[in-house]
């Protein structure tokens, strides 16, 4: 609770989602973290390094949300 707590407030101080995503997908890879403990604001990414590193299963059952209709 707590770690998720200085997890959440890192994001913020640091801002940078694309290192804090690649972080967490490689804990998820390693087994060092589960899916499910992912903060929901990284979820997206994170299954996107997954996808990318042929291991999306990892992820269980989640469904990344719809990519928005480009009104081109």
């Amino acid at each position: 609770m707590i770690v998720r707590f200085l997890i959440q407030i890192l994001i913020k101080i640091i801002g940078d989602d694309l290192m804090m995503a690649l972080l967490f997908a490689q804990r998820v890879i390693l087994g060092k973290t589960a899916f499910e403990d992912v903060p929901n604001s990284l979820k997206p990414q994170v299954y996107e390094h997954l996808k990318d590193s042929g291991v999306e299963f990892l992820a269980g059952d989640y469904q990344p949300p719809p990519e928005p209709i480009n009104g081109n």
